[in-house]
């Protein structure tokens, strides 16, 4: 994915301001920053479900408004807020995680078969919610939605997987059980290149290879996380004095 002078304005507001990012095949990026900063619209044109005002997008060698967006759509897998909000409160879980092969919401006359409901179920464990198959969506907690979602995103062997803040609504055993689960997922060789949405550096999973830090819609700094992800720059996006530690592959941070 490449994005060149990004920009995006809404009336006088401007969501994202001359954005440049590089996204290479097989790499697993971190869009860090506060609220406000962008990230949703960033994570918006990456899933070409937004066009910029200006400037130039290129989702896996495709250019976004020179192509049918739906060819771009199918190859992107995508959990976030919004698609959380269109699945219909009676539809059972194992149904939002296989009608992403139709790449709708709520089933209809669409027709699976059971390789497609097994393979629904076996990514509802690899998310470690196997046993809600059977549950209706609008039973889930926020958390299990999350998951639910993260499961529909990868039904269709995307090339590109979008998470946004899938570990949001989790509690601690449920966040650190998810976190493992992605970074199991983040050194298979067979996975999709990843983008991860979040607030907080407690949320980064190992293995996780770069990082955009995005603050009032500019990009302050991107590339590899080692070289990146600093008490500096950590600092900066977020407008205060922070400590940023690393223990085991993780990050923490706390004020200064």
């Amino acid at each position: 994915m490449h994005l060149a002078e990004v920009t995006v304005r809404r009336g006088d507001a401007v969501l994202l301001d001359a954005v440049h990012w590089n996204v290479d095949v097989d790499e697993r990026w971190v869009v860090l920053g506060p609220n406000g900063a962008g990230k949703t619209t960033l994570l918006q044109i990456a899933s070409a479900q937004m066009f910029p005002t200006s400037g130039r997008v290129h989702i896996l060698g495709e250019r976004l408004g020179a192509v049918d967006v739906g060819d771009i759509r199918t190859r992107v897998g995508l959990s976030s807020a919004s698609m959380a909000g269109r699945v219909p409160s009676a539809e059972r879980v194992v149904d939002v995680v296989v009608s992403a092969g139709y790449g709708v919401v709520g089933r209809w006359r669409e027709r699976y078969d059971e390789l497609d409901f097994d393979r629904a179920r076996g990514l509802l464990s690899a998310m470690g919610v196997a046993q809600l198959a059977g549950r209706m969506y609008g039973t889930l907690s926020e958390g299990e939605r999350k998951r639910t979602l993260a499961a529909r995103a990868l039904m269709t062997d995307p090339e590109l997987l979008l998470l946004d803040e899938p570990a949001a609504g989790l509690d601690l055993g449920g966040r650190e059980d998810l976190l493992t689960r992605l970074s199991a997922l983040a050194v298979d060789p067979a996975a999709p290149t990843t983008i991860l949405v979040t607030h907080h550096v407690e949320e980064i999973p190992i293995a996780f290879s770069h990082v955009l830090l995005l603050r009032a819609g500019k990009v302050l700094a991107a590339g590899p996380i080692g070289e990146t992800l600093t008490a500096a720059n950590l600092s900066e996006t977020f407008g205060m004095s922070l400590t940023l530690q690393t223990r085991g592959g993780r990050f923490f941070a706390y004020r200064s």
